[in-house]
């Protein structure tokens, strides 16, 4: 009997933004493709990573030999805090800090004996330094947006709300005002 990376499976990396909205749809996809007999490799940041294993213990990741949960560095500091992190700060972390550990994984992957080599990408949206990545091993990517049809909406009537100056809010520095990389 062959090693797993011997019988030439499919092997996928999924990668969904750091926050749950985006997390869900993902996993719901990378399911869907190990059902379809791919291999997945499911990446978090090391935060979520941790908040899977705290809330589920410590075996609820281990997975299906095909279906295997890795993380990576966000480049922001630890925290054992039971919050979601600061969106605007991993807006602006995870482009700064993510390429390189995301990259060593890959190639770690692809160096493993145990898991097929990486066949693609599916990152989400938001995550744009997946395309460095993919590009730098000859992958191909495919970019998964994971809004739901309400966020798909507001986002389509964005400039309208900057247009009648609903967006910015205005008044002290607003929770929402990292989405200004939108105008």
């Amino acid at each position: 009997m062959g090693s797993v990376a011997e019988t030439k499976k499919p092997h996928a990396i999924c990668i969904p933004f750091p926050a749950q909205g985006h997390i869900n749809p993902m996993m719901k996809l990378a399911k869907l493709l190990h059902f379809r007999g791919f291999h997945i490799s499911f990446v978090n940041n090391h935060y979520n990573h941790k908040r899977l294993q705290r809330s589920r213990g410590p075996s609820a990741l281990d997975g299906l030999p095909d279906f295997r949960f890795y993380s990576i560095s966000d480049g922001l500091p630890p925290s054992d805090a039971e919050v979601t992190q600061s969106m605007p700060a991993l807006c602006q972390s995870l482009p700064k800090h993510s390429l390189e550990p995301f990259c060593e994984l890959i190639a770690t992957l692809n160096g493993s004996e145990e898991v097929p080599p990486v066949s693609c990408v599916i990152s989400d949206g938001c995550m744009s330094f997946t395309l460095e990545a993919a590009e730098r091993f000859g992958l191909p990517e495919v970019l998964f947006w994971t809004p739901s049809a309400c966020g798909v909406l507001a986002y389509t009537h964005y400039r309208d709300l900057v247009q009648k100056e609903y967006i910015p809010l205005k008044g002290k520095e607003h929770p929402l005002s990292y989405l200004s990389f939108l105008n």
